[in-house]
C-alpha cells in the first residue's frame, strides 16, 4: 500500500492508516493467490447507520478470499433519485478490497451482507438498512444484466466518487477515466463529510 493509497494526502478529513495496520493487512494478503482489486460502495439510511456500515466492513473482511485494504471517511448524503425530504439522509462510504472471488461470488456475498442487516428490496431507490454495490472489479467491463461492471451509474454519483477519491486519489473508473476528473462533472450538493464519525479497518 502506497502512502497516497493509505490516505496520506492533504485532505484533513482522511487519517493516514497506521503502518502496523498496513503490515497486518499486507501479511494477510499472502493467503490470497493472485487477488483482484475491487471497489464497493456502502450506504445506509435506516436504523443505526454508522453501526450498520461498520458491520458491513467487518462482514466483508470475514469473507474467505476477501481482504479489506482501505475504508473511506463517512459522508452524510441526500437520497439519490427521489424527492427531497422523502427519506432520511444516508451515511455513505467506499471500501477497497483485494479478493480472489470472481465477480459473481463477490456479488453473492454483497447481497448476503445486505440481507444480514435486513435489507428489503421493496422499491427502486427506496430507503434501506444497507446497500452494498460493486463499483469496480479490477479492469473488468461487462454488460451482464446480473452484474454490470463498472457500476453503470457510478460516474454520476458524487456519494460514490467523493469518498472513493479520498481513499485513492489516482483511481480510474474503467471506461470513464480518472475519478478526479469525473468529480468535476457531478453536483456535490448534499454530500457532506462527517468528520465526527469514522469507520475502522478490521484488525
Amino acid at each position: 500500500m502506497t502512502a497516497s493509497f493509505a490516505a496520506g494526502h492533504s485532505d484533513p478529513t482522511v487519517q493516514p492508516v497506521p503502518a502496523s495496520v498496513v503490515q497486518r493487512v499486507d501479511a494477510a494478503d499472502t493467503t490470497l493467490h493472485n487477488p483482484r482489486r475491487a471497489v464497493l460502495s456502502l450506504g445506509s439510511n435506516l436504523g443505526n447507520r454508522l453501526e450498520t456500515l461498520q458491520g458491513a466492513v467487518d462482514a466483508l473482511e470475514d469473507t474467505p478470499g476477501v481482504r479489506v485494504k482501505a475504508v473511506s471517511p463517512v459522508y452524510e448524503t441526500e437520497p439519490w433519485g427521489v424527492a427531497a425530504d422523502s427519506q432520511p439522509s444516508y451515511f455513505n462510504a467506499v471500501v477497497v478490497v483485494k479478493t480472489t472471488l470472481p465477480p459473481s461470488s463477490l456479488l453473492e456475498r454483497a447481497h448476503a451482507v445486505e440481507e444480514a442487516f435486513n435489507r428489503v428490496r421493496d422499491e427502486r431507490w427506496g430507503p434501506r438498512t444497507l446497500d452494498v454495490d460493486i463499483v469496480t472489479y479490477a479492469e473488468v467491463v461487462s454488460d451482464d444484466p446480473a452484474l454490470t461492471l463498472p457500476h453503470p451509474r457510478a460516474h454520476e454519483r458524487a456519494f460514490v466518487l467523493v469518498p472513493w477519491h479520498d481513499v485513492d486519489p489516482e483511481a480510474q473508473l474503467p471506461g470513464r477515466g480518472p475519478v478526479a476528473a469525473l468529480l468535476d462533472t457531478v453536483e456535490r450538493t448534499g454530500v457532506e463529510p462527517r468528520k465526527d464519525l469514522e469507520l475502522r479497518l478490521p484488525e
